[in-house]
């Protein structure tokens, strides 16, 4: 008998996103497809969970936020709950459920993980999370985490050495995968046409690819470039800042502060219209392309509009020296794709930079002074300016057949340490060990109670931490920690128990309308209309008289009606009735119950009198007219 494939969901970013994460996931599904071992299935963050966005993979793929237009809303107004959305949190237990994999793979910072522990299916299946930490102490969260992960695995050697000192040795480095064929050295013959191309033929040029966020060090690198530009003024050196001026630190004004030339920086110009780039001074945003002619469609590349991994590919091949200075990171995927293009990195020697500096590297470490974050008090790097200076004189005086035995050896180490190849490999032995999953995969739904009355004597962190437990069956620190900060600013007790009973009940709605749809998808045969009257007593009387004639004129349809449990005595017994269901505000969205797009519906027909005309016209087209209509002349 054939053994039936595992079933693995990959939970991040997704794989088209030009992120570390979106990065990782891409290349890891892509290996795992090609071995044809495994059934695939994508969870992608900030999307819906049925989004067109992600149909176009050769796996299964679905989001991890709602469908329902209203259930987005009310997640976009509440700053707690969008934070986790953003990772997962509302669909995740659905998506368990539904897609019943053996393994679980998260790739997130390990804060997305939070509420994921004490889930009935937690460890239940093959649980492993893949997550980056970037400083030491190492976060409180990671730690904790500890107990509860099995198969616990970082992007960086220095968080496995500092989660083993903890005690926690069965955490592992697995770094982020890298697609090593994107990545290489050009010919010297294309190099030369590059130059020629860019008028850079004569400049030392210094390169660091960045998102502009305010731990990547640029202050300390242009101290350091104008000290080398001032000690070697015959490198005539060039600095290349490829990353967004828009956003982070303001490159203008620093260059201003420090009495940098302008010239002496170039950056990349990405065109929105012909999808050239271009590599000359900053001169603003959206300038006019020099190739398409296009009024106003340049701007400095960023992750809305940028290069193709074969052009940035040709900006590392404009490079003499790579230069990567940070506070912290997670990884830093440049320094990986610069090391593939031959490039010598210069790195700070802290977090992830130890994996991309040492000697069996090919890179060399940039010095750095220790200063705390306030509010975290987390171990930051401040990089050392005239150490900067120095490595860059160092590679710059170096002997070119030196240059080029590094630049080989920086390559072999990304290809034996972060390869595609190596990583999935990594990945696909993990998956191979595990057992075969005996879960029933149903969530143990726990009743929610939006009536739980709390002790008003209790401190506000005890308060808070009850209206979880009893009214949400969890517990959030963060989520704690903010009602508290709100009760002691602008919010009083009354209001925070208004808004938990809310969520409370909208969470009982989404449980009960998640039941029905399991329960009535199952009878896949069955054509089904549903009436809607959660209204009153009254309005529940009224409709039972067009009941007969629902039932007449559709004879081969289960009619099916809901309303609130408390009405359910008013209408059970009507012959035309096959079962009565309870009603929940989810079942508002018609259009969720009748299907939409790829949606499989739940009724063939809906009828909503509740509602008004507004949502009462699509029936899926099922629906036929009684009487024949006439224009009159």
């Amino acid at each position: 008998m054939k053994k039936k494939k595992k079933k693995i969901l990959i939970h991040s970013n997704f794989c088209k996103m030009l992120t570390g994460f979106g990065k990782h996931k891409k290349n890891l599904l892509k290996y795992l497809y090609k071995t044809n071992k495994y059934e695939l299935i994508e969870l992608s963050n900030g999307y819906p969970w049925s989004s067109e966005n992600l149909k176009y993979t050769p796996w299964d793929n679905y989001g991890s936020l709602p469908d329902n237009p209203e259930t987005q809303q009310e997640i976009m107004s509440d700053a707690v709950r969008k934070n986790a959305a953003g990772y997962g949190s509302e669909m995740i237990d659905e998506a368990i459920e539904k897609l019943k994999p053996d393994i679980y793979l998260g790739i997130e910072d390990i804060w997305a993980f939070r509420n994921f522990y004490q889930k009935s299916w937690w460890n239940k299946i093959h649980c492993i999370i893949h997550t980056t930490l970037d400083s030491l102490p190492i976060l409180n969260d990671a730690i904790e985490a500890g107990k509860d992960i099995k198969n616990y695995y970082v992007w960086a050697t220095f968080a496995e050495k500092a989660l083993n000192k903890l005690g926690h040795k069965h955490v592992k480095t697995i770094h982020g995968s890298v697609d090593t064929q994107n990545f290489f050295k050009l010919q010297d013959e294309s190099k030369k046409k590059l130059r020629s191309f860019f008028k850079t033929e004569d400049n030392f040029i210094i390169g660091f690819v960045f998102r502009n966020q305010l731990r990547k060090s640029v202050p300390n690198l242009l101290d350091g470039f104008k000290m080398f530009n001032k000690k070697n003024p015959e490198a005539k050196a060039r600095l290349l800042l490829h990353t967004h001026w828009n956003e982070g630190w303001n490159i203008p004004e620093l260059l201003k502060e420090k009495e940098i030339d302008f010239n002496l920086i170039l950056t990349t110009y990405f065109c929105k219209k012909c999808s050239r780039y271009n590599i000359k001074p900053f001169t603003g945003q959206n300038i006019d392309c020099d190739f398409c002619r296009t009024k106003n469609s340049c701007e400095t590349t960023n992750i809305k509009h940028g290069v193709n991994e074969q052009q940035l590919n040709e900006i590392y091949n404009l490079m003499d020296v790579y230069c990567h200075p940070f506070t912290s990171g997670g990884q830093e995927l440049p320094i990986q794709e610069a090391k593939l293009a031959e490039l010598i990195t210069l790195v700070t020697n802290y977090s992830c930079g130890e994996d991309s500096c040492s000697k069996e590297s090919g890179g060399f470490p940039l010095n750095w002074s220790e200063y705390r974050e306030p509010g975290t008090q987390f171990i930051k790097a401040t990089t050392c300016s005239k150490h900067i200076s120095e490595q860059l004189e160092k590679v710059y005086k170096m002997p070119q057949k030196q240059k080029e035995a590094l630049g080989k050896k920086s390559r072999q180490y990304v290809i034996d340490n972060y390869s595609v190849e190596v990583i999935g490999k990594k990945f696909e032995e993990i998956f191979d060990s595990f057992p075969d999953v005996e879960y029933d995969y149903k969530k143990e739904e726990k009743n929610l109670n939006p009536f739980f009355n709390p002790d008003e004597s209790l401190a506000d962190k005890e308060w808070v931490e009850s209206l979880y437990v009893n009214m949400l069956n969890e517990i959030d620190a963060k989520g704690v920690e903010h009602w508290i900060k709100r009760l002691n600013s602008d919010l009083k007790r009354p209001h925070v128990l208004a808004y938990f009973r809310k969520i409370s009940k909208q969470k009982n709605d989404q449980q009960e309308m998640l039941k029905i749809q399991t329960e009535l998808q199952a009878k896949s045969d069955e054509k089904r209309i549903a009436f809607i009257e959660p209204t009153n007593e009254q309005q529940i009387i009224a409709s039972s008289s067009i009941l007969p004639s629902l039932s007449k004129k559709y004879p081969n349809y289960k009619l099916y009606y809901i309303t609130k449990p408390q009405y359910f005595d008013l209408i059970n017994s009507h012959p035309s009735v096959y079962k009565v269901l309870p009603y929940s505000s989810e079942m508002d969205n018609v259009l969720n119950l009748e299907g939409k797009a790829d949606k499989k519906p739940i009724f063939d027909m809906v009828f909503a009198p509740h509602l008004g005309m507004k949502n009462n016209y699509f029936r899926n087209c099922q629906d036929q007219i009684d009487y024949n209509i006439y224009e009159c002349s």
